[in-house]
C-alpha cells in the first residue's frame, strides 16, 4: 500500500527536477560561444584523462562515432535537395535560408551529453576493454573519409 503512495511522490520529484534542469539548459541558448567553449574544455579533459590512463579506447571510439553522426546531421539539410526544387520558381519566389537536419543547440547538447557520459564511463574499469587501438584509429579515419566523401 505504501508503494502506491510513494510512486506518485517519486514521479513528481523527478518531474520537478527535470523541469529545473530544462530551465537551466534553456537559459544557455543565448550563450553560444560559452557553450561551445565548455564543450571544448570537457572534450580536452576527456582526452587528457584517456591519455593519462592509457585505456578506454572502445569508449573513445564510440564517442568519436557518435560525434561524427551528430556532425553529419548538423551539416545535412533538413530537406533533401534532390526531392525539392533547388532554384525558386515564379510560384515560390521567396528565399528560404539553409535549414539543418540537426539544429545547432541540439548538436551541442548531444555532444556535451556524450562527452559527459564517456567521461563517466572512464571511472569504471568494466568499460576498459583490451583492444589494439591503432586498428580502431585506422578504422575511424576510414569511416570519417568515406562519410565525408558523400
Amino acid at each position: 500500500m505504501e508503494d502506491a503512495q510513494e510512486a506518485p511522490a517519486v514521479v513528481g520529484c523527478l518531474g520537478s527536477m527535470q523541469r529545473k534542469f530544462q530551465h537551466y539548459v534553456d537559459k544557455t541558448t543565448v550563450w553560444t560561444k560559452t557553450r561551445w567553449l565548455a564543450l571544448v574544455v570537457c572534450l580536452l579533459l576527456y582526452v587528457a584523462r584517456v591519455y593519462l590512463i592509457q585505456g578506454f579506447y572502445i569508449v573513445s571510439y564510440g564517442l568519436g562515432i557518435y560525434l561524427l553522426n551528430l556532425l553529419i546531421g548538423f551539416l545535412s539539410p533538413a530537406v533533401d535537395p534532390e526531392v525539392e526544387e533547388v532554384l525558386p520558381t515564379k510560384e515560390a519566389a521567396e528565399f528560404r535560408p539553409f535549414t539543418r537536419k540537426l539544429p545547432e543547440f541540439k548538436f551541442w547538447f548531444g555532444a556535451i551529453r556524450a562527452v559527459v557520459v564517456a567521461t563517466t564511463l572512464t571511472f569504471f574499469t568494466f568499460f576498459d576493454l583490451p583492444v589494439f587501438w591503432p586498428i580502431l584509429l585506422a578504422y575511424f579515419i576510414v569511416l570519417v573519409v568515406l562519410t565525408m566523401k558523400d
